[in-house]
């Protein structure tokens, strides 16, 4: 016969009854904190900047795992104009709003990190922007080369007159 016998299961007392349109101060505390809204863009995705350049991704798992359960890193090419960037996916958006919260302005290797939310339109609107100025710029190429053409042309035209 053992001397202490521990039971798993624990006792609940129901709750005292409370009349309808009742509800106690600590009753709106937790509905309060379990219904926060997040702000629209609060995002499980984050965007890392300012990183330093030889960081590795298990670095990185260090840094933001503090903060929740992270579901993926991507860190950006070395050789390109991504280098010091990363994307850190989170599983829960509430860790993501942790780690935004901490982690912007920490230092890393002597470079303090900027963590942004993840927004796609903004990052849309980026790349369409760049894609209007490389187009802008290949047609200011050919309306010179026409200008061009046309001067050569009337020189000569103007010579045989």
């Amino acid at each position: 016969k053992p001397l202490l016998q521990v039971s798993i299961y624990q006792t609940i007392k129901p709750a005292a009854p409370q009349s309808a349109g009742t509800t106690t101060m600590s009753d709106f505390a937790t509905r309060k904190a379990s219904n926060a809204r997040l702000p629209p863009e609060v995002n499980r995705i984050l965007y890392v900047r300012n990183l330093p350049f030889k960081i590795t991704s298990e670095e990185l798992y260090d840094i933001f795992g503090k903060y929740g359960a992270v579901y993926q890193i991507r860190l950006g090419d070395r050789s390109r104009d991504t280098r010091g960037t990363a994307f850190v996916v989170y599983e829960d958006i509430y860790d993501a709003k942790a780690a935004v919260d901490h982690l912007s302005g920490f230092n890393v290797g002597g470079r303090y990190l900027i963590v942004l939310y993840y927004q796609p339109a903004k990052f849309q609107r980026r790349i369409d922007a760049e894609e209007k100025k490389k187009e802008l710029e290949e047609l200011r190429r050919q309306v010179k080369a026409k200008k061009a053409a046309i001067a050569a042309s009337e020189q000569k035209g103007g010579t045989d007159v």
